[in-house]
């Protein structure tokens, strides 16, 4: 199973800025993609953004045009750099791999906590 590491949330003004990263050791030479969900309090659970093995790159409209998906192929990790942030922004941030079976099976991170005040 591939081992799922969030990290870079934080508190920020509306307008500001982040870049989560999503280290998963092994995902690449898996062929896996990588998809961002976030879930905020009382909500259900919303897909965020996709980058697959072949590079396809897809977004919720949500975040279009404000939150850029790439990948370091080197380290194994996935960013999502998160710009013109909005208090809606405000939720829990987690990664799995786009097909979460067999070799791309994942043990879930903690997630990464993103807070936008206006």
């Amino acid at each position: 199973q591939i081992q799922l590491v969030e990290s870079g949330g934080g508190s920020v003004q509306a307008g500001g800025s982040l870049r989560l990263s999503c280290t998963a050791p092994g995902f690449i030479s898996r062929n896996c993609g990588m998809d961002w969900f976030r879930q905020a309090a009382g909500k259900e659970r919303e897909w965020v953004s996709s980058i697959y093995d072949s590079g396809t790159i897809t977004y919720a409209g949500s975040v279009r045009g404000r939150f850029t998906i790439s990948k370091d192929k080197t380290k194994d990790t996935v960013y999502l750099q998160m710009d013109s942030l909005k208090p809606e922004d405000t939720a829990m941030y987690s990664c799995n791999t786009i097909s979460p079976f067999g070799i791309c099976s994942t043990r879930m991170g903690q997630g990464t906590q993103v807070t936008v005040s206006s």
